[in-house]
């Protein structure tokens, strides 16, 4: 499969690779260089945290618990009064 550099200096993956092995957002490699070969190593995880890192970037997890926290502390000042 061929694959090109971006002017940035990012080269995709392609998907069937990503996919066999595994490889999702925040992957991380160990990258070596021999015989003007460049050889990308995927890095094992080894904590279930470690896989769930990055995958739920940008997504308000929290947001919903705190507006309800906020809705009971209001109704228990209304029962207080």
């Amino acid at each position: 499969m061929k694959s090109r550099l971006s002017s940035k200096g990012q080269l995709i993956i392609p998907k069937a690779i990503r996919h066999s092995l595994a490889l999702g957002s925040g992957s991380q490699f160990n990258i070596k260089v021999n015989n003007r070969k460049i050889i990308l190593e995927p890095i094992q995880k080894d904590s279930p945290l470690d896989f769930l890192y990055g995958k739920y970037a940008g997504i308000d997890l929290l947001g919903p618990l705190e507006t309800e926290h906020q809705q009971e502390i209001k109704y228990d000042h209304k029962l207080r009064s």
